[in-house]
C-alpha cells in the first residue's frame, strides 16, 4: 500500500542545559562522535526509513545548524517530493510570535500541511541520539488504525519528572499523560520505571489538522503537544504507545537493543559520547545498511606519527575523524573531532574534543570537553586542578570540564575592484 508521508523535524530548541556548547548553536547543531551533529540521527532515521519528505524547523542560533544541513542534507534530485527542506520561524500567527511550543511550531506552518496533503504527518524532535526505524513504527499505527501513536521508552521512576509519562492499557491504548510529574504511575509490574513518551509522534492528518486549528483558539493552551493535545485527545480519539523495544534495525544482529539517549545535559551528553568507544557499541554506527549520514568532508585520513619513547603518537579505545593528526601525543578513551592536533608529549584521556582543536605540547587534558578551535598550550593542564578549572572554565557537578572555542574563519570571496 503506496501512503503519503510527511515529516517534521523540531530543530528549534535552545538546548540551554547543554550550555556553554549552546552558547553559539542551536542543540541539535552540536557535534556528536567524532564527524556528526545531534541532528544527524533524525534525519537519517527518517531517510533510511524511507521517509523522504522532511521539513526541518529551525529558530534560534540557527545558523550553525542551517550552514550543516547545507553542506550535509542537500537530498534535491529530479524527484521533487524528495527533500529536506529548513523553515526558519516566519511568525505567521496573529500575533506575529516566536514558536510557542511544539504544537504552536506545527500550527505556525499548517499551510505545509494543507499543501502537500499526506495521509500521515510524523513529527520528531531532534535533541535525542537514537536509531529507530520509522517504518515500523508507521505500520503500528495503521495496523491500530491510530488517530495518534506516541514512541515510548521506559527510564527510571526517579527520572518521571523529566518526562511526560503514559499510563496504557496492556495493548498500548494511552489513558492518561502525566507532564514531568514525578508522582507519575509506574508500569504495571514494574514499580521501578515509568513509560516515557520520546517527545516522536505520529498524526493521521485529519486529526492534527483538527487538533491544532483547536488548540490555536484555546487562550488558557501552552500550545505543546505534550502538555496539551495529547491529553485533550484522551477519550476523544485513538491514541497509542509504540514500543521503542520492539524496533528493529535492519542489519543489526538480533541481540542488538535498542538504543535512546536524552543528552539533554553534559553529563549525559558526555556518557552518550563515551558509549561509542565500546568493543562492541550500544550504538551501532557500523552497519552498512542503516548508515548514519552527515556533511561529506574533504579531509584527510587521520594520521598517527612518530614512534618514540615519550613521543609515539597513537589512540587507544578512542574513535578519531579525518584530518587528525597524532604528532607523538597518546590518546586514550576518548572521541576526537576533524582537524585536531596532538602534540609530542600530550595527553588526552576520557574527553571529547571537537573540531581543529590544537593540544600543545606535553599538555595534559582529562575528562574534559573542548569546543571548536581550542588551543591548549604547551604543558598546559585541564581537568587536574579542580579549583583553578572552576575559576577559569564552565564544570559540571561530576567534574567534566568544558572549555568553550573560538568562532571559525569564513573565507569570502574577493573581486577585482
Amino acid at each position: 500500500m503506496q501512503v503519503r508521508v510527511l515529516a517534521f523535524v523540531l530543530a528549534g530548541g535552545k538546548g540551554t542545559r547543554l550550555w556553554p556548547l549552546t552558547k553559539e548553536r542551536a542543540k541539535p547543531a552540536v557535534p556528536f562522535g567524532g564527524r556528526y551533529r545531534i541532528i544527524d540521527f533524525v534525519l537519517s532515521n527518517l531517510v533510511n526509513s524511507g521517509v523522504y519528505s522532511t521539513y526541518v524547523l529551525v529558530q534560534f542560533k540557527s545558523q550553525s545548524l542551517l550552514q550543516h544541513l547545507r553542506e550535509g542534507w542537500d537530498v534535491s534530485s529530479m524527484l521533487k517530493q524528495h527533500f529536506i527542506i529548513p523553515v526558519p520561524a516566519q511568525m505567521r500567527s496573529p500575533g506575529e510570535d516566536w514558536y510557542r511550543g511544539t504544537a504552536d511550531a506545527i500550527y505556525q506552518n499548517i499551510n505545509l500541511i494543507e499543501q502537500a496533503d499526506p495521509h500521515y504527518v510524523v513529527i520528531f524532535g531532534a535533541d535525542h541520539i537514537y536509531r529507530m526505524n520509522i517504518r515500523e513504527m508507521l505500520e503500528f499505527h495503521m495496523h491500530k488504525r491510530a488517530h495518534v501513536s506516541i514512541a515510548a521508552i521506559p527510564v527510571e521512576k526517579h527520572m518521571a519528572s523529566e518526562f511526560g509519562v503514559i499510563e496504557t492499557t496492556p495493548d498500548g491504548s494511552v489513558l492518561a499523560f502525566h507532564e514531568k510529574n514525578p508522582g507519575a504511575p509506574s508500569i504495571p509490574g514494574d514499580p521501578d520505571r515509568v513509560l516515557a513518551s520520546m517527545g516522536n509522534y505520529i498524526f493521521s492528518t485529519n486529526t492534527l489538522l483538527a487538533e491544532l486549528y483547536a488548540d490555536a483558539q484555546n487562550e488558557s493552551s501552552s500550545h505543546d503537544f505534550g502538555r496539551d493535545i495529547l491529553p485533550s485527545l484522551v477519550g476523544r480519539g485513538e491514541i497509542f504507545a509504540y514500543d521503542f523495544q520492539t524496533n528493529r534495525i535492519p542489519g543489526d544482529p538480533s541481540t542488538q537493543q535498542p538504543y535512546w539517549r536524552d543528552v539533554g545535559t553534559i553529563d549525559t551528553y558526555y556518557d552518550a559520547n563515551m558509549d561509542l568507544r565500546a568493543v562492541t557499541p550500544a550504538l551501532n554506527l557500523y552497519n552498512r545498511q542503516w548508515p548514519l549520514r552527515t556533511a561529506s568532508y574533504s579531509d584527510a585520513p587521520a594520521k598517527f606519527i612518530f614512534d618514540e619513547h615519550g613521543r609515539r603518537g597513537q589512540a587507544i579505545d578512542s574513535i578519531v575523524a579525518g584530518g587528525t593528526i597524532l604528532s607523538g601525543g597518546m590518546v586514550r578513551n576518548s572521541v576526537l573531532g576533524r582537524g585536531v592536533r596532538v602534540h609530542s608529549g600530550a595527553l588526552v584521556e576520557d574527553s571529547i574534543v571537537f573540531d581543529h582543536v590544537d593540544i600543545g605540547r606535553r599538555a595534559r587534558v582529562r575528562r574534559a570537553i573542548l569546543d571548536k578551535n581550542v588551543h591548549i598550550p604547551e604543558d598546559a593542564s585541564v581537568g587536574y586542578d579542580t579549583e583553578f578549572d572552576r575559576d577559569n572554565y564552565h564544570i559540571t557537578e561530576s567534574g567534566i570540564v568544558v572549555m568553550e572555542g573560538s568562532q571559525s574563519i569564513v573565507e569570502v570571496a574577493t573581486m577585482l575592484v
